[in-house]
């Protein structure tokens, strides 16, 4: 619907390839062309940009361009050049020399191990002849599920591989339909039940929950084998063990435990985008580089997925981010406007949830806290997205309310308009007896939750012992209490600090959500 209804010449983007090169580069991009937002067209565009310009048109009245210089799955270490990283130009090429050797080297290593396994022997011509009940994994090796392979015995390894395993059903049980979840796959699975697909998927991080036909059932024991095509980073199956059961008329069989595991084929460690996308200043050098001389309005930037592997990857972006920021705006335009707009979207939320508060939260609460310390920087801004991510998306698919978010800070930041643009921020707190008031900026209308009782979530607090647990929290004004009867002497708390704060439900009057926060350093 949106693509149809999208009628507007005066919002365009520009794409830019995707390109790199080892050292900056001396001629112009390499190739792409303008295009209108319209139905042949808005499809391609990058949708937080288009409902970004679609939403400041309704306010500015000018034409937008938009020139999308990105990369999926990069890190910020290839946008950013050589010197602003402290890097020689030569280390791009060295780097990449050393990465194809290491490439070579590993896969002699997996051929070694497994065979010269060019092409998978369980299926051959289409015929699945390692699904088959009848086929033997007597001589296959054992692997725990769930788990990356590469965390129990399997580094390095990309290709294919299978896995098996039986589940024994009753009489009863066998005649009727049945439900397979096996969670996450990485990345991409074809999953058979005694030798009968029962469906396939690409992608990473999509649950897999496949409709099992009684006529492939039958009572005793019941093969399901599922063949894992991996194609760089973690494979297998690794998703929570809660995600993993066969359930059948009212029964459900966990599937966690021993299964049989077999490498089918051994994959090329080729220099890829995905490698390539993440080697410093690469990335700069062909898209960016080029681009430097033209002015511009401002940036919005989307990334941060790719350091937040861990936590240390997460507490370097703060540096780097900065770093970006000011290296970006003094190259621009020949540093012109040394104070050029810069707006982001803060991570959302994403992952499987935590039960119970963890010691630091998770890599994304701290990358998020990374982004944040860049608002010290004059003419920048971001827009919250804890509450419209998914569980199993990286990339969510509301991407409406991101560009809307992202509009609004641009009517503050970039054109000066005295609008609220962001949701309830932690402004300061005070501990009284076994409660903590936390006072706000940033509450517009006043504070609100999004629980038809009232009831705040997402909040923890934690004593001297650096234990954090889940607080009830409520809206007192403009001010929210939180307590825990299990901690009568508080001296910390947090909000929706978490990968994935499920629960985090305090919005301004605005409809804006809070930011995420701790007031410890622990």
């Amino acid at each position: 619907a949106e693509i149809a209804a999208a009628h507007d010449s005066s919002i365009r983007e520009f794409k830019v390839p995707n390109s790199w090169a080892q050292r900056p580069a001396t001629e112009d991009v390499v190739g792409g062309s303008w295009a209108p937002a319209d139905p042949q067209h808005v499809g391609a565009f990058s949708a937080v940009a288009y409902f970004f310009a679609r939403e400041l048109r309704r306010t500015q009245r000018v034409p937008i361009g938009i020139v999308n210089v990105t990369w999926g799955g990069s890190a910020i270490e290839t946008w950013m050049s050589a010197r602003t990283q402290g890097r020689s130009e030569d280390a791009a090429a060295e780097q990449i020399a050393r990465e194809r050797a290491r490439g070579d080297s590993v896969r002699k290593a997996m051929q070694a191990r497994f065979g010269n396994v060019d092409h998978d022997p369980g299926l051959v011509n289409g015929v699945a002849v390692w699904a088959a009940p009848t086929s033997s994994d007597s001589g296959w090796a054992s692997i725990r599920v769930p788990a990356l392979w590469e965390s129990v015995g399997y580094a390095d390894l990309d290709g294919v591989a299978w896995y098996r395993t039986t589940v024994t059903l009753s009489a009863d049980e066998a005649a009727h339909d049945a439900q397979l979840s096996l969670g996450p796959v990485d990345d991409d699975d074809i999953t058979w039940v005694n030798g009968v697909e029962v469906g396939r998927t690409r992608g990473w991080n999509v649950p897999r929950n496949y409709h099992v036909p009684a006529s492939a059932l039958h009572a005793g024991a019941n093969v399901i084998a599922v063949r894992v095509t991996d194609t760089g980073g973690g494979g297998g199956i690794y998703g929570p063990p809660e995600q993993l059961h066969l359930d059948v008329n009212g029964t459900s069989h966990s599937l966690v435990g021993e299964w049989k595991f077999r490498v089918g084929e051994v994959g090329a460690l080729a220099m890829d985008g995905q490698r390539l996308n993440k080697i410093p200043a690469v990335v700069y050098n062909r898209m960016v580089v080029p681009l430097l001389p033209i002015a511009i309005k401002g940036v919005i930037w989307y990334q941060g997925e790719s350091n937040a592997n861990d936590e240390t990857q997460a507490r370097a972006y703060r540096g780097q981010f900065r770093q970006l920021i000011t290296s970006w705006r003094q190259a621009w335009n020949g540093g012109k406007e040394p104070n050029v707009p810069f707006l982001w979207v803060q991570l959302p939320n994403y992952m499987h949830p935590d039960s119970t508060p963890t010691a630091t939260g998770g890599s994304w609460p701290i990358q998020r806290e990374s982004m944040a310390a860049a608002l010290a920087l004059p003419k920048t801004g971001q827009a919250i997205t804890i509450d419209v991510g998914e569980e199993n998306d990286i990339h969510p698919k509301n991407k409406l309310d991101v560009g809307k978010r992202l509009a609004l800070v641009a009517r503050k930041v970039a054109y000066g308009e005295k609008v609220l643009a962001s949701g309830p921020t932690y402004r300061s707190h005070t501990v009284r007896g076994d409660s903590v008031i936390v006072q706000f900026a940033n509450v517009g209308g006043g504070l609100v939750s999004r629980a038809k009782d009232g009831s705040l979530g997402a909040f923890a607090v934690a004593g001297a012992d650096h234990r954090f647990v889940w607080a009830k929290a409520k809206v007192d004004g403009n001010h929210v209490v939180v307590w825990s009867d299990r901690v009568p002497h508080p001296v910390a708390v947090r909000y929706a600090w978490a990968n994935n704060p499920v629960g985090a439900n305090l919005y301004n009057r605005e409809g804006l959500p809070a930011a995420p926060f701790r007031t410890d350093n622990w």
